[in-house]
């Protein structure tokens, strides 16, 4: 296996390591705050914290797969390249929602856009994949 291949293994790696980061600072804030599960109300800190763990699941379910396949069927380096940028966004998201929701925009962005290109780029060599085999 070439090093180029283990790329978006690395990336995997690291966006799983954001959200295991992100699932912590929930269960941080619910303790530092005493809410009780199956609770997902109380102290603001913990709802900033409990919603960055949840959108970035919701981001994980599109981003991941989305990587894989333009990995598979376009270019590893530049879907690992794209999928630094999401890793990054999410911290950048998960740092500025956690201290005030108003500033989450650019790590958003970071986040999405990959993501769009990802999964638009996989369809496209999906398509173009399909068409050379026949």
């Amino acid at each position: 296996m070439q090093h180029r291949d283990l790329y978006p293994a690395l990336v995997t790696v690291l966006a799983l390591l954001v959200y295991a980061w992100n699932f912590s600072n929930a269960g941080q804030a619910r303790g530092k705050h005493k809410i009780q599960a199956p609770a997902t109300t109380g102290h603001p800190e913990f709802e900033r914290k409990l919603r960055v763990q949840q959108n970035m699941i919701e981001q994980l379910i599109v981003f991941l797969p989305s990587l894989w396949i333009f990995c598979l069927t376009v270019q590893p380096l530049v879907g690992a390249a794209l999928g630094l940028i999401f890793v990054f966004g999410r911290i950048l998201y998960s740092v500025a929602y956690a201290s005030d929701p108003a500033k989450r925009s650019l790590g958003f962005g970071l986040g999405a856009l990959p993501t769009v290109i990802l999964l638009l780029g996989s369809l496209v060599g999906v398509i173009r994949d399909f068409m050379v085999d026949m």
